[in-house]
């Protein structure tokens, strides 16, 4: 087939590095999103090698928070889960899926 009854075609690409893992703190679920808790899951077993903590807040928009276990070490899980609902939630609608990337401190102090 030529390509003379076609008019002229302009193909771009933007190729960059498929970083692993993809996600690296965490993923905020809305309650309605295309892809459920449970298959993102198992999709991060198979593509990292540490593991995440579910979280399940009862709330109208927020259905899960995904988050590294490492970051449970540093941050309550009830004070994490109130930062998605206060801060997080007004960002998003219910089928959304958000990626989370935490810059959190901690300071420790040792008195004598």
């Amino acid at each position: 087939m030529t390509t003379e009854n076609y008019p002229s075609q302009r193909i771009q690409a933007r190729i960059r590095e498929f970083k692993l893992p993809p996600i690296r703190d965490g993923l905020v679920l809305g309650r309605d999103s295309a892809v459920g808790c449970v298959a993102v899951r198992k999709t991060l077993e198979l593509l990292v090698n540490y593991p995440f903590a579910h979280i399940e807040p009862d709330d109208d928009i927020v259905g899960d928070i995904i988050v590294r276990e490492a970051m449970l070490k540093r941050i309550p899980e009830e004070r994490l889960t109130r930062f998605v609902l206060e801060r997080i939630k007004p960002l998003m609608s219910a089928d959304e899926i958000l990626q989370i990337d935490f810059d959190l401190e901690v300071e420790v102090s040792l008195k004598w």
